[in-house]
């Protein structure tokens, strides 16, 4: 019988992206289907010239559902549309809470858009009349499908399907106050599901309750894994993720292999491999041209990044300004996030002009030629649950330079000269001093051609797909099909 899988997702590039979730549900989507499992993706109707034109030639397959939150009302849709290669698109359409700028909201309604997103999802496949075999619940977002589906085990049409729980990133938990517990359209005896724990103190997790409902529960790395059952990283859930049966399962993540690629990247102007190089070279320099660097003989570091705590831009800073003022880098940065981030980087590149380029916002292309065109790629995360940009940098021959944390730990190997093995350069600490070093580090390598050269063709050469992922997910899809449902 073939494996039937479902990703319950607020996003999927590239019609909805604001981080990294969007990249793996696409990609992975797109690989299980191309294994011959049944995959489909329910998402919203977010607002999007290219989500429109999907919508236009799709069918409602679930028309006119209404949904009760609480004192709020909703009507919805739901569309069925051809998605990517294979996978089965399903759009949950409400105007009301979906057509918006951008994916999140952050409002006081952020908590009702999700809500609706998974009972539709299970509203859907009730009306279809067999739901997948497991339903891929994505972060908090989504992850009170799995507590809905708990309460709707006795359906039918849902009584074979599992729930596995991706956490992406512990750091953000979707924490509302108890008072509005009828807002998540569960029955008396499904909010008695609750943490009581939580409920006496005022408030409802619904990550925590995804974690607690689900059949199994997973996340983007092996080290992370293990990170996120510890106090240290465990944002307040570690005794919940530590005392799960069959605990948390880590499956590094993979990339895109055909969208990240450097000989044939459409967003490039100039291609090259492992093989022929030097289309790497005239990037650098383009790049340079494009930003106004003029780096000389020193190394171009590049940064794409949310400016946020978690990426521990902070800690870069003071290093990154010593690097600066010594004229041993040149630097060039793309992203947006904190006010105070944004306006010390546009503050370094005033003071340091033709040596930092700071260019705020998202711009896909920029990000590309910015793999390219840099020696190297800064990530000072404070924690990293996979992260995909050093593994796009080492296709692109871009020497990641890492702390050792979740993901970042997994995908790259420290480079060991005397052997001449490895993949970047990787340092342990969460302080300035440990940037500092890394990029003095990397200085010293990049005076030396031979070595230098051979540390990013180690790079290139590793295997960042996401056909090992894949299967691991598969496997873990299929222990979930046999299990009975406690």
């Amino acid at each position: 019988m073939t494996l039937s899988v479902c990703f319950l997702s607020a996003e999927l590039a590239p019609w909805a992206k604001a981080g990294g979730l969007g990249d793996v549900v696409a990609a992975l989507s797109v690989e299980l289907a191309r294994r011959d499992v049944e995959t489909s993706v329910v998402m919203p109707r977010h607002r999007n010239p290219e989500l429109e034109r999907l919508a236009a030639g799709s069918r409602r397959v679930l028309d006119s559902a209404d949904l009760q939150l609480g004192r709020h009302a909703f009507r919805y849709h739901v569309l069925s549309c051809p998605g990517p290669l294979g996978v089965q698109l399903f759009l949950v359409d409400c105007p009301e809470l979906f057509d918006r700028e951008g994916v999140y909201g952050g409002g006081g309604d952020e908590h009702l858009r999700w809500l609706l997103l998974c009972h539709a999802a299970l509203a859907l496949w009730r009306t279809i009349g067999r739901g997948p075999d497991v339903l891929h619940c994505n972060d908090w977002h989504t992850a009170a499908a799995a507590l809905l589906l708990r309460a709707d085990q006795g359906h039918p049409a849902l009584a074979h399907t599992r729930s596995l729980l991706t956490i992406h990133n512990l750091g953000y938990q979707g924490v509302i106050s108890a008072g509005l517990a009828t807002e998540l359209g569960l029955g008396d005896e499904a909010l008695e599901r609750l943490d009581a724990g939580d409920l006496r103190a005022g408030r409802i997790n619904l990550l925590k309750e995804g974690i607690r409902a689900a059949h199994a529960v997973n996340t983007v790395s092996p080290t992370y894994a293990r990170e996120i059952c510890t106090p240290e990283l465990g944002m307040g859930l570690h005794e919940d993720l530590s005392t799960r049966p069959g605990g948390v399962i880590g499956i590094l993540n993979g990339i895109d292999t055909r969208t990240w690629d450097p000989a044939a990247d459409p967003l490039l102007p100039v291609h090259y491999s492992a093989r022929t190089p030097a289309g790497k070279h005239t990037m650098r320099t383009l790049l340079c041209e494009k930003l106004g660097l003029t780096p000389g003989p020193a190394p171009v570091v590049g940064m794409v990044s949310r400016l946020v705590w978690q990426k521990g831009i902070d800690i870069a800073l003071p290093a990154l300004e010593q690097a600066l003022a010594e004229g041993s880098i040149a630097v060039a940065v793309l992203g947006s996030g904190e006010r105070e981030l944004e306006s010390a980087l546009g503050g370094l590149g005033q003071r340091f002009p033709g040596r930092l380029a700071f260019r705020q916002g998202h711009d896909e292309a920029l990000a590309h030629w910015i793999e390219a065109g840099s020696d190297a790629f800064l990530m000072p995360s404070r924690y990293e649950p996979c992260g995909l940009n050093q593994m796009y940098s080492l296709r692109y021959g871009t020497v990641p330079l890492v702390r050792a944390t979740g993901g970042l730990a997994d995908s790259v190997q420290d480079f060991d000269e005397s052997r001449e093995t490895g993949t970047g350069i990787v340092f342990r600490d969460a302080d300035s001093n440990a940037v500092a070093w890394a990029l003095g580090r990397m200085v010293e390598l990049f005076r030396t051609p031979a070595r230098w050269n051979r540390l990013r063709a180690n790079g290139m050469a590793v295997e960042l797909g996401w056909e090992r992922p894949a299967g691991q997910y598969v496997d873990l899809y299929q222990r979930l099909v046999r299990q009975p449902v406690p």
